[in-house]
């Protein structure tokens, strides 16, 4: 077994894609359109074969996705670097680049090395070695 993808329900379709692919190395598809529902998505594909689906409807709601105040459910989403010192790169890119970063690279009780960023809708991306 493996995990196929991951879907994100997301307010602005080309930031979030264009995020993605700047920074973590996905590669979108053409855009899917379906006109009856007001549907549209993306599947990003990273170099492992692994997956996360950007959809957008203009009828669903906003929630409190905050760093802050978590809830039960999905959490957060992590990319492996490969290198200490690629996490340090990509976080201070990240951090220049205008992202919030929220924790600092650091090693965590667990054992990896990570930091903490805020994509542009405010989900939580983990940067692992």
């Amino acid at each position: 077994m493996k995990i196929e993808h991951v879907a994100f329900w997301v307010k602005d379709l080309e930031i979030m894609r264009s995020f993605y692919e700047k920074y973590f190395g996905a590669v979108s598809n053409e855009k899917y359109h379906n006109p009856v529902k007001n549907f549209n998505s993306y599947f990003l594909s990273f170099e492992n074969g692994s997956r996360l689906e950007i959809m957008t409807r203009p009828d669903i709601e906003e929630g409190d996705n905050s760093f802050e105040a978590q809830k039960f459910g999905i959490i957060h989403l992590a990319f492996e670097t490969g290198s200490k010192e690629k996490v340090d790169e990509l976080t201070e890119t990240l951090r220049n680049d205008g992202y919030k970063v929220v924790s600092e690279p650091r090693t965590s009780g667990d054992g990896y090395y990570e930091s903490v960023i805020l994509d542009p809708e405010n989900n939580i991306i983990e940067i692992l070695k």
